[in-house]
């Protein structure tokens, strides 16, 4: 398995931008699919992003499209989440999770999952 620490949360205030790094240890970062999860206080996990093993595909939940990027760098066994044109609505606890299927989508579907961190976003 491998162990995941987020990184990059804070205050913004709305339109700002902010970007999330999830660090990863063990020599196996590349073989796991990569996701970002958020969840707000008093609603479920939620998935944002996700991006295969080489970085050479992302999907996105569509509330975040065209605002947020996921990318990763193998090399630093790091995955990125670049959000830009915040909301307050995006305020939230953010989590990386580490996966097998590429385009999972829920929770459940991620064996591995850092401790996460706050992003609040003021209007």
């Amino acid at each position: 398995q491998v162990q995941l620490v987020e990184s990059g949360g804070g205050l913004v205030q709305a339109g700002g931008s902010l970007r999330l790094s999830c660090a990863a240890s063990g020599r196996t970062f590349s073989s796991y699919a990569m996701g970002w999860f958020r969840q707000a206080p008093g609603k479920e996990r939620e998935f944002v992003a996700a991006i295969s093993r080489s970085g050479s595909s992302a999907y996105y939940a569509d509330f975040v499209k065209g605002r947020f990027t996921i990318s990763r760098d193998n090399a630093r066994n790091t995955v990125y989440l670049q959000m830009n044109s915040l909301k307050p609505e995006d305020t939230a606890v953010y989590y990386c999770a580490a996966g097998v299927r590429t385009s999972a989508t829920t929770p459940r579907e991620y064996a591995c999952w850092g401790q996460g961190t706050q992003v609040t976003v003021s209007s």
